[in-house]
């Protein structure tokens, strides 16, 4: 379990066949340690100083945006959440439900607005002024539309996690509120 506050910004080190390297400056890994990367929980499998590796399933790279990456790129990183700590953001597992794509990025003042587009089959899922993790970060979307929704980003979220090195077309992780997919669940035959 994660709450969609990033801890650290990371950096790809290598990517390749069946796994994944990041390092961190800021977080205290250990081997089978869960981290979200870029909202997807992975299992640390071997630590060498700041140094994380990760095995990929084939379908978290199929699943997901973290195919995407090439070293040197930044990645956010959580620790998944211990009990009693604080819940700073929402309740996120870590289980991407799709791949969305940066539509534009509009300067507003000191803030920045990011619309993002995904598959509509998933629009139910998306409220407005409910919850959405995009790369893991947990924000509030609004402005929904079938098939889009928009998120205000303040400076600080800007300058500690990865979108201020989204472009418009990049593909980002997309996880939509725990509680509202259970609810539909129960809806449907």
């Amino acid at each position: 379990m994660f709450t969609g506050i990033v801890r650290d910004l990371g950096r790809v080190v290598e990517r390749g066949g069946r796994g994944l390297v990041v390092a961190t400056e800021k977080l205290s890994v250990a081997s089978g340690d869960s981290i979200a990367v870029n909202g997807v929980c992975l299992t640390a499998v071997e630590v060498h100083g700041k140094h994380v590796r990760f095995d990929l399933s084939r379908e978290t790279w199929e699943r997901t945006a973290l195919g995407d990456l090439r070293p040197g790129d930044l990645v956010n990183l959580e620790p998944a959440l211990r009990l009693g700590e604080s819940l700073g953001g929402h309740l996120v597992l870590g289980h991407v439900d799709t791949v969305g794509r940066v539509a534009a990025i509009i300067p507003r003042g000191d803030e920045k607005m990011v619309r993002i587009t995904f598959p509509t089959k998933y629009a139910p899922l998306v409220v407005e002024k409910g919850s959405v993790t995009v790369d893991g970060i947990s924000l509030t979307p609004f402005g929904v539309e079938n098939g889009s929704f928009h998120v205000a980003i303040v400076p600080y979220t800007w300058e500690n996690t990865n979108l201020k090195r989204r472009r418009p077309g990049d593909r980002v992780n997309l996880e939509f509120d725990i509680i509202g997919k259970y609810l539909r669940s129960w809806r449907e035959p």
